[in-house]
Formats: structure tokens, sequence, C-alpha cells
């Protein structure tokens, strides 16, 4: 695979992680280590759901090309309700910067990476490459989930945003969700 294809495909894979680390980045009041650990673990499991889906090859892609977007939309829209919710009550710790909310969002923004796997990386026998190509990936996301956050430290200093900052961010992870379900 060229690497201008490969590019491609990281980038698109990284928008989800890039939407929902806008949004935390606008509604989550985070500390900048939580925003890494975001990061972190949305490059982490791009790379080892393309990696696994990659792995598993064509036997599981006729089965389960639609189910990755309808998990992923309704976990991501849920922690949008529960973003809505949380921005109504006080709280000393923002709902998605507890250690669970890497793990599931992680996984929510990356189970399309398997789809990918399926499709794109399933004729790749040698390890090596199989390791660079998805590893590429995950770094792709890495980066634009930072980029994200330090945009929406942009868009949080406008005083309307900072204000509604829980709920903007909780309706854009619902929406997102649901046109993660629904496309």
């Amino acid at each position: 695979m060229d690497y201008s294809r490969l590019i491609l495909i990281a980038l698109a894979l990284s928008m989800d992680a890039a939407g929902v680390s806008l949004s935390l980045g606008i509604g989550g009041n985070l500390k900048r280590k939580s925003k890494a650990l975001f990061a972190l673990s949305f490059g982490f499991f791009q790379f080892l759901c393309t990696f696994i889906g990659a792995y598993l090859g064509v036997l599981f892609s006729e089965h389960f090309v639609a189910i990755p977007c309808i998990i992923g939309g309704m976990i991501i829209s849920t922690v949008g309700v529960f973003m809505i919710k949380d921005g109504m009550q006080e709280k000393e710790q923002p709902l998605v910067d507890k250690p669970q909310m890497y793990f599931i969002l992680g996984i929510s923004v990356s189970v399309d990476a398997l789809v990918v796997g399926f499709t794109i990386f399933q004729n790749l026998r040698q390890i090596k490459l199989l390791l660079w190509n998805t590893g590429v990936i995950g770094v792709i996301t890495l980066v634009i989930s930072i980029l994200a956050f330090i945009l929406a430290e942009k868009i949080k200093s406008i005083s309307f945003i900072a204000k509604y900052a829980d709920y903007i961010g909780g309706i854009i992870l619902f929406l997102f969700g649901m046109k993660m379900i629904f496309s």
C-alpha cells in the first residue's frame, strides 16, 4: 500500500476521535493529563482495532459491516446524554474524567477501524508491514486528537461557549453518535 493511501485512511479513521476530542475539550473541563490520556487511548485503540480487524480478515467482514458504527454511535450518544446531565449537576470530577472512560471512548471511536482492517489490510501477511501500517494509523489519530483538544481550548475561550460548555459538548457528542448510527 502506498503512503498517500495509508495517510488518507488514517485521516478518515481519526475523524471520529477528532470529533469526540473536540467535544470533550469544549465540555469536559479536563486537565492536560486527561486530554493526553484520551488522545493516547484514541491512538492506541485505532491501532489495535485496525490490527485485530486485519488479523481476523475476511471471515467476519461479511457479518459485521454495519455493527461497529451502530455500537460506537450508541456509546458516544450515551456519553453525550450523560455530559448534558452532568452539566446540570455540580460535581467535583467531570463524568468523562473517570478512568473507565478512556477505555470506553477509545473503543467506541475505534470500532470502525475493525472494518478497515477486515477490508483493506486483510491481505497483509507480513507482520512487520501490518504493524507499520496500523501503527501509522494510531499515531495519526493521536496527533489529530491532540490538535482537536488544542482547537477546543481556543473555542472554549469564547464566553458563551464556556458558560454552556457541558451542554454544547454533550449535544455535539449525542448528535455525532446519532450520525454514526444512522449513516
